[in-house]
């Protein structure tokens, strides 16, 4: 003990006196920031703790699902460790949401209490080690942005049990707690009427037009045109755009062919719902200056200014011939990763645009198709997963990999007996983990893809016997 005492005395001179002394770093306090460079997470520390602790006392202002969802599978192993918690709090602003609330409920090992009647806006985690308790009071609210991406301050510092400070932080967290309502599913039911009164209100606002977004390029948008002008003005003619999905790939192409302001435009994909879609976003940029039609199936509107087609169709020869080789002047191909396949080098072949753009989240294939070939090597702007995540956008998400297998409530190592499992166990575990891990609304909308049309059949009645809405859908199913 007197070791650890010492040891523990050094690491404060560092922290408090002199940075120069070396000393245990565990023990060392800390300012707790989320950066993008060096790379720090206030969520990695917060993990930590919990996962080394032996008891937990979080008290913080705001709770959202994001915020649950970073730390809801170390909540789970706490669980089966039979670590106890508490966690109080607040219904200040009626920002915390309901559903964070009925995610936290279901664990048996926490203590859940809200604030009501006081504006409480603290934000402190305290957690009870082996030896010492560590304390992280700051800025940061139970939310994924406070832990991952705001700018936010947090000091983290150790002590004794029997020191002043971790007296004094028990002591206004039990007062506190102590005064707080118990948190219970009627309790979540009445407080969720009130969110969301608040939440309508909100959207209201939204609606009345009170926050107005014109049609501007992003920041990733504005480099990739700059780079699409340099790669013209080099005499280059073809180009690539790798870009994650929901980076907004195709008002990028809009922004690009308005600068370009071609006679006549091709947009290509393999989905006339993407197509439409598509169109509706150049009609956005463009407002009237172009007409613009469908080129799919029966649909061919020869006399448009822009035409956004199908490769299904266009591909084909007999479509193809319709129209003269030069007779687009700006060619966009979507999900060029596709582009591997005949019916797109088809359309590549036949047709010579002043312009030809490809725009793909992967273009690494498989079958060892070079989509880079395709359009010269010319990589415009690339922005992968992590990177639009990094730059904010999209929206944040949560992908959690369910690797532990039970069947017949016995753990099974080897995981690749999922698929042997019987339908019924198979929709067992699948609503088991659903429930746990929860939708920000409550609403678990998903999609099962499994391994034959039959599968999918069997496996939809085992859910609908079970009460959900769900069907199978295959290749044979309209688009509709």
């Amino acid at each position: 003990m007197a070791d650890f005492i010492s040891q523990f005395k050094k690491s404060l001179e560092t922290g408090f006196i002199d940075k120069d002394i070396g000393s245990e770093f565990l023990y060392q306090p800390k300012l707790l920031v989320n950066s993008k460079n060096p790379r720090k997470k206030i969520l990695s520390s917060l993990l930590w703790e919990l996962q080394t602790c032996e008891s937990f006392f979080i008290s913080v202002a705001f709770l959202t699902t994001g915020g649950v969802a970073t730390i809801i599978n170390v909540l789970h192993e706490l669980e089966q460790k039979g670590v106890q918690g508490k966690i109080v709090v607040s219904q200040y602003l009626n920002f915390t949401q309901p559903e964070a609330l009925r995610r936290l409920l279901q664990f048996e090992n926490i203590e859940l209490k809200i604030a009501t009647n006081v504006d409480a806006h603290s934000k402190g985690y305290l957690f009870r080690k082996k030896d010492h308790f560590s304390l992280i009071v700051g800025s940061s609210n139970l939310t994924q942005n406070a832990l991952a991406s705001n700018k936010e301050w947090n000091l983290q510092v150790s002590a004794i049990e029997d020191s002043k400070i971790i007296h004094k932080v028990q002591q206004e967290f039990e007062s506190d707690f102590n005064s707080a309502t118990p948190v219970t599913s009627e309790f979540i039911h009445e407080y969720e009427k009130i969110y969301e009164r608040k939440r309508i209100t909100f959207s209201e606002l939204v609606e009345e037009k009170i926050f107005k977004n014109s049609i501007e390029p992003n920041a990733m948008q504005t480099t990739a045109l700059s780079n699409l002008a340099n790669i013209r003005s080099e005499g280059k003619n073809k180009a690539l755009i790798i870009s994650a999905t929901g980076t907004g790939k195709t008002f990028l192409a809009a922004f690009d062919a308005q600068s370009q302001q071609p006679k006549r435009l091709l947009f290509v994909v393999h989905r006339l719902n993407i197509a439409k879609k598509a169109m509706k976003t150049f009609e956005e940029v463009f407002s009237r200056q172009k007409s613009m039609g469908i080129y799919s199936g029966n649909k061919r509107e020869l006399d448009k200014d822009f035409l956004f087609s199908t490769v299904q169709t266009i591909s084909k020869l007999e479509h193809l011939k319709v129209f003269e080789p030069n007779h687009f002047d700006y060619i966009i191909i979507d999900e060029s990763h596709r582009a591997g396949a005949q019916s797109y080098n088809n359309l590549i072949e036949y047709f010579s645009p002043r312009f030809l753009l490809g725009m793909t989240a992967t273009p690494e294939r498989t079958d060892g198709a070079d989509i880079f070939r395709l359009f010269d090597h010319n990589i415009a702007y690339e922005i992968r997963l992590n990177d639009a995540m990094e730059e904010q956008m999209l929206c944040p998400f949560h992908y959690y990999g369910v690797s532990d297998l039970y069947i017949d409530e016995e753990v099974q190592d080897d995981v690749t007996l999922f698929n042997k499992l019987t339908s019924g166990e198979r929709v067992k575990r699948i609503v088991g983990k659903s429930k746990f891990y929860g939708t920000d609304n409550g609403i678990c909308r998903g999609l099962v893809f499994v391994s034959k049309v039959s599968e999918a059949h069997t496996l939809s009645k085992k859910f609908n016997d079970r009460g959900f809405r769900t069907v199978a859908l295959s290749g044979s199913n309209s688009n509709e």
